[in-house]
């Protein structure tokens, strides 16, 4: 009994691990805060004029783009994306690439570039 015990203790210490590991390593750290002075569009939401969050999760087959409030209490988006390299002759400070759009309509964000960062994240629609 006290080997079988050890076993399953030993078990769940590694699936903890497991998860620790898989947590401390999903969040890349790029985020960055974003201002609009006007109505934008993502995937499937429209964001008012205000300030949010853009965040960073790595995934296998693709990153995968979480879009908060400024605090982060209110999630707007999380998709995936493609990843782009920055143009070498690109701003390192511009953030966002927009996409045309019908009048009338907010414009599309196409692509989110993490400030200072060489790649980028295009948003499938």
């Amino acid at each position: 009994m006290t080997i079988r015990k050890s076993v399953v203790a030993a078990g769940l210490a590694v699936l903890v691990a497991i998860g620790v590991a898989t947590t401390v390593h999903g969040w890349t750290g790029q985020q960055n805060t974003l201002k609009f002075g006007g109505a934008v569009a993502l995937p499937g939401v429209v964001l008012p004029a205000g300030t949010y969050k853009f965040k960073v999760i790595e995934g296998g087959s693709g990153d995968i783009v979480r879009v908060t409030s400024e605090d982060g209490r209110q999630p707007y988006f999380m998709g995936f994306t493609r990843k782009v390299m920055r143009p070498y002759s690109h701003d390192r400070n511009r953030a966002i690439v927009l996409g045309e759009a019908a009048a009338g309509t907010p414009p599309p964000i196409a692509i989110w570039f993490p400030v200072d960062g060489d790649n980028g994240h295009e948003f499938i629609y």
